[in-house]
């Protein structure tokens, strides 16, 4: 193992493929590293790239301290002799872990009594894994207001809190800062902890009668015992014991005051220790004493006034018998005329002629019965339209000398229990409202609103929509907010209908129903649709200009402007538009399929879209059909006064001449046929026969004596055209001679037949199949030019055998 200065430094965290160093500086190739978990190496360069798997400084060395360095070792083989060398390799820290508070939330308890400069060690310092500068920390305090601050010591890692100014726990009891430690690396990183300082209590503060305390009080003259008086009340700031008050009276109160008073020591109430029975009108002062610890007590002064007792007079005695509490009568609503108590007249004998009544008109009445009176309704109690009654029964009476004495009354309380006799009420039977398609889901739609005049759970509602509502749409049972949870689209639907039922917590419950129309607004979301994306039409070349080509359907699911598409020719030449009102495709001039027999076109859709149009296109292609408007042009013969000299030797059946011509029409329109015009005889007797589809013009029989001269004939080209086909004429000027010098005419020949040998020529074959007299005409002709061959040869040879034995 070769140990050299050998040594690499590697940052931590490097990206895969990164470039560490190399050994060709000190070794010979090959190389080999043999731990290979960190780093890799070229085996023909020494070069070291760190590997996929990326080294972190804090978990490959976490028992390290800070001050050493963390190195792993490597072995490798290099040079050919296979030489083992080992070589360290240094990870050095970066800043890539943020500083860490053990416990986010730091206390710390602060008298309020404590010297300005104090200052309290923190126990909450952060941690930092990483080292040097990268590790070291820094620390500020947020949110102090100056009432605080931060001394950290250099020398040792102690943070200390020290107060500022004066603090006083009943005006702040807690301050709540953020402890902000920041670490010294190239890109700081931080941590915050908050501080939660409470200001502890010292007993700083004396007790104090609060100005709600009664100075005077006034109390009948035959009160009972342990009645209570009053209620004085005093306060301290401080907290805990520091604010504990005893209450007591002064040692200077009047004998007669400190016989018949007393006071709580705890609560401050002042209570009769016995019972009153005064006749006369007097007045007692009492001091009140409030001590604190460590405190002069407070004191106030209390005034009680006694009132004579009073004389006797009338008394009812009220005997329940519907269900009552605390001398207050309780009935359910609705219920019939019921009977609520027996009241009876209790008081001195010297009370005659006593009767009772009641006063106002209410719901109830008094009925008198065996020397007492039946309370009771009169009609049945609404708790809607009153939930509490008070009832004044008036007292008269008479003294026994028979003078009136003043009547007195006295209120009977009944409360009126509700009952769920209302159902809910929507304040709107029917609401309606419009939202835009394509909205956001979630989106609040509108609240309905119901009341219930019943009380308690029989007034309290709950929504909910019709059950078979699309399950989009939402409603909260307590605030009937009504929502969507999905994106509305009008070309699925245009509108919804919804049902909300609003129920009361009742039993049995009750419940009202409302609809909600909601109409879906459009938006431009829809592309114009074509019916098909190619088009074909078919239109004759004839047609005038705005002639319909085709119809062209276009459909957009948007409605208004929004839908309301507008077609136009994108590349046309200017041959074709379009008609929007009828959607219909037309030529805007005269067509020629001889000029160009088809058309491709494109169309574009564009509506009318308030923010953005939207558009589509569609292919169209116009094949212009022929119709027949050409008539044959004829080529060949080039004019009418042409002449062709045919030798009478010509053999029947030789194509003498041709007609050509052409027509520019297609089909049907373009087929060509030729015929003679001549009437039948003359026909008969010529010669010469056109064929009908080439315009071969053929002779038909053996030249005769007779078939000298010239020929005239008049051919008439004819297309198949319907249903009337066009045509041309042409004269074919034949002159038969023996001698073959070119002929010419001097002018062309006039046609004086009537008009309808032309229009309609003769079904007469125009080009006739030889017949059997003329066959043996031409056999007999063939043999005798073969005789006379035969004789010619004869005679030939002879001549040259007489001519040979000469020489």
């Amino acid at each position: 193992i070769i140990c050299g200065s050998v040594h690499f430094s590697v940052p931590e965290e490097l990206e895969p493929g990164t470039l560490v160093g190399s050994l060709s500086k000190h070794f010979p190739p090959p190389y080999q590293l043999l731990t290979q978990e960190y780093l890799w190496m070229d085996k023909n360069t020494g070069n070291l790239y760190t590997s996929e798997q990326k080294m972190d400084r804090e978990a490959l060395c976490p028992e390290e301290t800070k001050a050493e360095e963390c190195i792993i070792l490597h072995n490798a083989v290099v040079a050919a002799s296979g030489d083992l060398i080992q070589f360290p390799v240094i990870i050095e820290d970066i800043n890539d872990n943020t500083p860490h508070f053990e416990n986010s939330e730091i206390h710390l308890r602060v008298s309020e009594d404590v010297t300005v400069g104090t200052s309290f060690l923190l126990d909450g310092q952060a941690q930092d894994r990483d080292i040097g500068h990268n590790g070291e920390l820094q620390y500020h305090l947020k949110g102090s207001n100056g009432v605080f601050s931060l001394k950290v010591e250099e020398d040792r890692p102690l943070i200390m809190l020290v107060v500022q100014t004066a603090l006083d726990r009943e005006t702040q009891e807690l301050y709540e800062m953020q402890l902000v430690a920041t670490d010294r690396g190239t890109d700081p990183l931080s941590a915050t902890a908050t501080l939660m300082v409470t200001v502890t209590d010292v007993n700083d503060n004396c007790p104090s009668f609060s100005s709600d305390s009664p100075r005077s009080v006034t109390i009948p003259g035959d009160s009972p015992k342990n009645m209570m008086v009053a209620q004085v009340k005093a306060t301290d700031p401080d907290t805990g014991p520091n604010a504990a008050i005893i209450y007591s009276l002064s040692p200077r109160v009047s004998k007669r005051a400190k016989e018949l008073f007393s006071v709580d020591s705890l609560t401050g109430h002042i209570r009769l220790t016995q019972d009153l029975q005064s006749d006369n009108t007097e007045e007692l002062v009492l001091k009140v004493f409030a001590s604190g610890h460590h405190c002069p007590p407070a004191d106030i002064q209390v005034t009680v006034s006694v009132l004579p007792k009073a004389k006797q007079e009338l008394m009812i005695k009220i005997g329940f018998i519907a269900e009552h509490q605390n001398q207050t009568m309780v009935l359910p609503e609705n219920q019939p005329p019921t009977v609520l108590a027996v009241l009876e007249l209790e008081g001195d004998s010297n009370f005659k002629g006593s009767s009772l009544a009641i006063e106002g008109e209410v719901p109830f009445t008094l009925s008198p019965q065996n020397g007492k009176y039946l309370l009771s309704t009169s009609k049945p109690l609404d708790y809607e339209m009153k939930s509490e009654h008070h009832i004044s029964v008036v007292m008269h009476g008479r003294s026994a000398e028979g003078t009136a004495i003043a009547p007195s009354r006295h209120v009977i309380r009944v409360l009126v229990l509700d009952v769920n006799d209302n159902a809910p009420h929507f304040f709107q039977s029917h609401y309606q409202l419009e939202v835009e398609e394509n909205n956001q889901p979630g989106m609040s739609l509108l609240r309905v609103s119901a009341s219930d005049a019943d009380s308690g759970y029989n007034g309290r509602v709950t929504y909910r929509l019709d059950k078979y509502t699309s399950t989009i749409f939402n409603i909260d049972s307590v605030t009937g907010q009504l929502s969507v949870s999905a994106p509305l689209d009008r070309e699925q639907q245009g509108a919804h209908n919804l049902t909300v039922f609003v129920q009361d917590s009742g039993s049995p419950p009750l419940e009202s129903r409302a609809t909600v129309f909601i109409r879906v607004l459009d938006q431009n979301d829809n592309t114009p649709v074509f019916l098909t994306p190619h088009f074909i039409f078919f239109i004759p070349e004839n047609v005038p200009p705005f002639a319909q080509v085709g119809k062209i359907e276009v459909k957009d699911p948007d409605e208004g402007e929004n839908g309301n598409t507008e077609l136009h020719v994108v590349n046309s030449s200017g041959l074709f538009s379009v008609d929007n009102t009828q959607g219909t495709l037309r030529t805007t001039n005269n067509l020629d399929r001889e000029t160009k027999d088809c058309y491709e076109l494109y169309l574009l859709a564009s509506d009318h879209g308030h923010l953005a149009t939207l558009t589509s296109t569609a292919r169209v292609t116009i094949f212009v059909e022929d119709i027949n408007d050409n008539q044959p042009k004829v080529i060949l013969p080039s004019s009418n006064s042409s002449c062709l000299t045919v030798s009478p030797g010509t053999m029947a059946g030789t194509m003498v001449t041709k007609i050509y011509a052409i027509d520019e029409d297609s089909g049907l329109n373009s087929e060509i046929t030729y015929s003679v015009v001549a009437p039948e005889p003359v026909q008969n007797s010529s010669p010469f026969l056109v064929d009908s589809r080439s315009g071969n013009i053929i002779l038909s029989h053996q030249l005769l004596h007779k078939d000298l001269g010239m020929h005239h004939l008049f051919i008439v080209v004819r297309d198949g055209g319907k249903p009337a086909p066009l045509y041309a004429t042409v004269w074919v000027n034949l002159l038969v001679n023996d001698s073959m010098e070119p002929c010419h005419l001097d002018r062309a020949p006039t046609w004086t037949g009537t008009p309808d040998l032309v229009q309609n020529p003769s079904k007469a074959p125009i080009c006739e199949v030889e017949t059997t007299r003329s066959a043996q005409v031409t056999l007999l002709i063939g043999l005798g030019m073969m005789l006379a061959s035969i004789c010619l040869l004869v005679v030939t040879a002879v001549f040259y055998l007489k001519q040979k034995r000469r020489s």
